[in-house]
Parts: C-alpha cells; structure tokens; sequence
C-alpha cells in the first residue's frame, strides 16, 4: 500500500513542482518584518491557506505570511526581504489557477488582501483608483450609485491586484478587455516605487511599462494600486441561451455573430458534458437540453437597439444550426444564469467527487476555435476521461476542466497529462496561446519555447534578471532564472 501511494504521488507529478529547497526564516528576520509591517504570522494553517490556489497544483506553503496596508509598508516588506535574500510571494485572494502562489524556494508571502481602499472614484473621467486587495464585487458595490461599472468578470472574486499580475479577463473580454489595459503603482525589488501611467486617456510617452507589469505574476515587482478604466452601465441587456447539434456548430455560429457586428457584451460556450454537469449543480436555473449550449449577453442603448441586435444574433445561430433561443431577460434571471455559469467549474467538479480540476486555458484565433475544441473533445472521448469544456468562446479562450483525484492510478494520471499536452501542442499549431487568462505559473513554463521561441524567452528572462537581480519575488515562476550578487537600492 505504501509503495502504490508513493507511485501515485510521483505520477501526479506530471501536473506539479517540487521545491528545490525553503529558505528559512528565522527570529531576527521576524522581528524586522514586524516593525515593517502591520502583522506577521507563522500559524501553520494560515500558512498552509497561503500555499495552497484553487489548482491540482499541490500546497507549498511559506514559512511566514505578512499582512501589508499599504504601499509603504509593502515597499519596506520588499526592502528587508531584499537585505536577507528572503523569497517573496504575492497573495490577493488566492484563486489562481496554476500554482502561483506556491512558496517553492520558502520564504514570505505578502498578503495585500488588507489593502482594501477605495481611493478615488471619478466618474467624470470614467476612472477610479484602488489598493491592490480591493476585490471586483467590492469594487462594483462601492460604484452602485455612480452609475459605472468596472466589467472585467473572471467569475471568481478576485483580488483586483492578482487579477491584474495575472493578466486575467472572463466572460466580458469579447466587449470590454482585459486587465492589460489599466494603469499600476508597484514596488520593485529594489524597493523602489514605481507608476507606470497617468490618468489620462491615452499616451505614447516612453515604453509601456503597465504591460510589462501586468501578466508578470508578481515576479517583476508586488502591485500596490491599480488605476481602473469603468464604463456606464447598459441602458438595456438581455441574455440568451442556445443549443446547437455539435460544437463546431457553436463556435462556428460565435464567428458568425461577431462579424455581423452583433454587440455581445458575453459569448459563452458550453459542450455537452459541461451541460450536464451545469443541471446537476444548478438549482435556480431551469435544466437546459444536454447539447453544446452558448450563452449570449446583449446591450444596448435602448429595448429596441437589443431586439435588433438580438434579431440578427437568431439568424446568425439558425445559419449554424442553432435551436430556439431561451431568453432571460429581468436582472434577477440573468444574474441566476450568469451566476450558474460562473459556477461550471465547481459543477464539473462534481461530476467526479474528490477531484481537483487540470484547468487547461487555450486560446486560439476566432477561426480556428470550431476546429480545435471539436479535436479536443474527440480527444478526452477517446481518453476515456473526465473532462467537460466550456470557455468565452467570443475571444476564442476555451478550458478542458480534467478531473484528477489523489488515489488516481498512474495510468490514468498518465492519460490526462498527454492529453492536456496534446491540447497545448494542437493550440499553438493553431496560432493560439497555451495560456489566455490564467497565466504561466509553475504549470506552463515548459510552453513558453514551443510558443515564443527560445530567443524570446531568454528576452524574458532579461528583464526578470534586471528588475530582479536577488530573484527574490516569486521565484520559480513563469521562467526560471539563477539570482545574481547581492544588489539593494537604499
């Protein structure tokens, strides 16, 4: 029995990492983060929580976890963990998706979820500015009044700090972007602090430092603020549901409805196992045929502007074979649909109880999207495994959800990891992305060459080695580099 445990944890591997080693963190070094900051705990179960993402990736927690209010609090944090030579993590929810947050040289982690202002809303320039733990809902019930919104809906409550380290987007991406587009203040390893934008609209004044930052997972510096774009919340919205006979049907139907300039606001695709999984876990939703589904969301200007787009979006889904459309259209229905959607990760989880989800996160161009999500299903069909599908397929981002429990036979570990690989390799043949939304992480460092080209990643690795010389913050991240001599700018 001791020798079957121990060949399923080395098979489970092929989804994890191993630390190479923990830096320890001792009295002295306590005592200085504490006059640094405002709390500091080594509580195993705090530290535990602090290693441990929504991901298969396995817990490696830090060996003490900083609780930080502001930037210049973080600034003096980065400054005695750059003097000691002490690896430091990020933390904003602990969400994330590919074990981000994983302490895998020890170390601190930095909770910033305590920064939680509000420090500026000004809705005559349609922006507002945030400490980094401000979560998206917060965020959108602190705006409740002005009439604005900040739209970007990953679907978990992010941190809006971590939503930006990790580049993230979801459901609205097809209308309203992604985090690349907002504005950072950010603390270097160095310890210096740094802004990479101003407030006004637009700038070309040197190079663009907000897009460096953001995606960098928190292994170019610890994001203090960000500075949001909002918009005015639709006049009118109504959302939809329809089925289709295969999901190339679908997705081919999404090109359809995008080139016929219908304003989506939200394009969602689901395959049929997703569907199922969706019924089962969704109490306020009435069940949807078991059939590749999208879920559509329009806005407007006006009811009548909807019904015309709406019209034109029936017509683009009948061409691809699309059925009637099932509409929602009070706010409490559509945010029981959109809320059950959001839930489909946890629902295909319990397709398979005691799993924890390989989320995959391919993106590929618009029209290749019919084509490679129909390879993939036939794929996990012909694994023999677990592994619903759904995604935003309006950006062409899409996720196999494969379900991996502990007790998994090594064979069936095996099945899965060829099968999330042959998925990377069919997404970049395809001109698309191994990651759209979640970032690298520990999980998809080895993808980065397949896709940029070696030159490209040691390009990356430059600017890791420049900006952080000590390879201090979040090391073992997105790309793996070897720390120089010491280097602290006082």
């Amino acid at each position: 029995k001791i020798l079957k445990t121990m060949i399923m944890r080395l098979a489970r591997r092929a989804f994890s990492s191993v630390p190479p080693f923990a830096a320890a963190v001792d009295d002295a070094l306590l005592t200085r983060l504490e006059r640094a900051a405002h709390r500091v705990t080594t509580n195993a179960s705090i530290c535990d929580r602090h290693g441990d993402d929504e991901s298969h990736h396995r817990s490696v927690p830090p060996s003490a976890v900083v609780y930080a209010h502001s930037t210049e609090e973080v600034q003096a944090v980065v400054r005695v963990c750059a003097e000691t030579r002490t690896p430091l993590i990020s933390f904003g929810a602990g969400t994330s998706l590919e074990g981000h947050i994983q302490a895998v040289q020890g170390g601190v982690c930095l909770d910033l979820s305590e920064m939680n202002a509000v420090l500026e809303v000004n809705p005559e320039d349609l922006d507002c500015r945030v400490q980094a733990g401000v979560t998206r809902k917060s965020l959108n019930d602190h705006l409740r009044d002005t009439g604005l919104t900040f739209p970007v809906d990953p679907g978990a409550d992010a941190s809006l700090g971590g939503m930006a380290a990790c580049g993230a987007s979801g459901t609205t991406a097809v209308k309203y972007g992604t985090m690349r587009e907002n504005c950072l203040t950010a603390v270097l390893a160095s310890g210096e602090v740094v802004r990479t934008g101003g407030r006004a609209r637009k700038s070309s004044a040197g190079y663009d430092l907000t897009r460096l930052l953001v995606g960098s997972e928190g292994t170019l510096a610890v994001l203090t603020e960000v500075q949001l774009k909002l918009y005015p919340l639709p006049a009118a919205v109504s959302a939809a549901t329809c089925s289709f006979p295969t999901l190339s049907d679908a997705a081919r139907a999404v090109a359809g409805l995008l080139q016929c300039g219908v304003p989506v606001s939200r394009s969602e695709l689901l395959d049929a196992s997703a569907i199922a999984a969706f019924n089962k876990y969704s109490t306020e939703v009435a069940d949807l045929q078991e059939a590749p589904t999208l879920f559509l969301e329009v806005e407007g200007v006006s009811e009548a502007a909807v019904e015309a787009a709406a019209a034109v979006a029936r017509e683009c889904c009948a061409d691809s074979g699309g059925g009637e459309f099932q509409w929602a259209t009070s706010e409490s229905e559509r945010r029981r649909l959109w809320a059950a959607r959001h839930a489909t990760y946890y629902a295909s989880l319990a397709l398979r109880p005691g799993s924890r989800g390989v989320v995959t996160d391919a993106v590929v161009p618009l029209s290749r999207l019919a084509e490679v999500m129909g390879e993939t299903a036939a794929d996990v069909a012909a694994a023999g495994v677990v592994g619903p599908i759904f995604g935003h397929a309006g950006d062409g981002n899409f996720h196999c959800i494969l379900l991996l429990r502990d007790e998994d036979p090594p064979d069936y570990v095996e099945r899965l990891s060829q099968l999330n690989d042959r998925l990377i390799r069919r997404t970049l043949a395809a001109g698309g992305s191994c990651t759209g939304e979640h970032g690298v992480g520990v999980g998809k460092k080895q993808y980065l060459a397949r896709e940029f080209g070696e030159g490209a990643v040691e390009m990356m690795r430059t600017v890791k080695r420049s900006l952080d010389p000590l390879g201090i913050l979040n090391p073992g991240k997105v790309v793996d580099v070897e720390a120089r001599s010491s280097f602290v700018k006082r």
